[in-house]
């Protein structure tokens, strides 16, 4: 049974006439006549009675009516829920960015999205980078905007572009040249991102670079946003480090001396989704806006290289 024969019965039961049902559906009476005969076949039963008058149904034809109206009208709703969904009238999406994502021209990201597709919900995370790749990696969302490294097991990874990360402080001076690990080190420290700690990946980096000198690095305060850090740093009560973007930015206080470190530092922005996931439309369509806006964000373009493989191990 098929809906093409269900909606040729309904059409014929409708109207009363296998003519009459054909005009309507833009087909021939031969067409729906075989159609009606292989549903007859199938159900084992007639469903009309031919007359002079036209088609009369039988008692099977009035009992089956209902259900094949159900029937119909089921797969029309979900054609045009499906429809929906792939024009961007509804659905939802659910996208992960960074932390610091105002600073790489992505605060308005939900806003340019909605404005194009109001229809659709949109559910954005945006915490450290180690938990957007859980959050992905768990299939909690979609895709999402990173800092490198994660975690990658189970992702597929696309590096999108590269910031430097530079030390900031109001006691150094420009002519002390580029910072060592050893002197970030032995520094009182001020480190953002409390709640991630030593997972968050810029963090990563730097103990990766102290362990190889046999060193450790111990902030002496840590809070969650850059933005107090830096108000710490403008007091002279402690040091840190930022992506470049963030030092030149308009809000960055003034009277602060940033330095690159001796072996420039690097924070590699990606994309991730879950290895072999398909994204919904929504998600594709904002991944779009979010790679576009990192194009104008004047940053070191990685995106012409190829997606990396997801690792096995953890």
């Amino acid at each position: 049974m098929t809906i093409t024969q269900l909606v040729a019965f309904l059409a014929a039961y409708r109207l009363g006439s296998f003519t009459a049902a054909a005009a309507e559906l833009a087909t021939t009476q031969a067409s729906i006549s075989e159609l009606v005969a292989r549903l007859e076949r199938e159900v084992g039963t007639r469903l009309f009675v031919r007359g002079r008058r036209g088609l009369g149904p039988t008692e099977a034809a009035i009992a089956l009516a209902r259900y094949a109206e159900l029937a119909v009208e089921a797969v029309d709703g979900g054609l045009d829920a499906v429809h929906s969904v792939t024009d961007l009238k509804t659905g939802t999406c659910t996208f992960g960015v960074l932390r610091n994502a105002a600073y790489y021209d992505l605060s308005d990201l939900v806003q340019r999205f909605h404005a194009l597709h109001p229809g659709v919900k949109v559910r954005l995370v945006g915490l450290n980078s180690a938990l957007v790749a859980e959050s992905v990696s768990s299939g909690e969302i979609e895709a999402g905007l990173v800092v490198l490294p994660v975690d990658e097991a189970g992702l597929d990874v696309r590096p999108l572009a590269r910031d430097e990360v530079v030390y900031v402080s109001a006691t150094r001076r420009t002519a002390d040249g580029p910072v060592t690990i050893d002197e970030m080190c032995a520094a009182k420290l001020v480190l953002y991102d409390a709640y991630a700690g030593w997972r968050d990946p810029t963090r990563r980096q730097l103990r990766d670079r102290a362990a190889l000198a046999g060193l450790t690095i111990d902030p002496a305060i840590e809070v969650e946003h850059v933005e107090t850090a830096l108000a710490l740093v403008a007091t002279g009560s402690a040091d840190t480090i930022v992506s470049r973007r963030i030092a030149e930015g308009p809000a960055f206080p003034s009277g602060l001396t940033v330095t690159s470190f001796d072996d420039p530092l690097y924070d590699t922005i990606a994309l991730v989704q879950r290895r072999g996931a398909h994204l919904s439309t929504a998600t594709r369509r904002i991944v779009e806006l979010a790679v576009a806006s990192l194009r104008t964000a004047a940053l070191t373009d990685l995106q012409d290289r190829p997606p990396r493989p997801a690792r096995t191990g953890t």
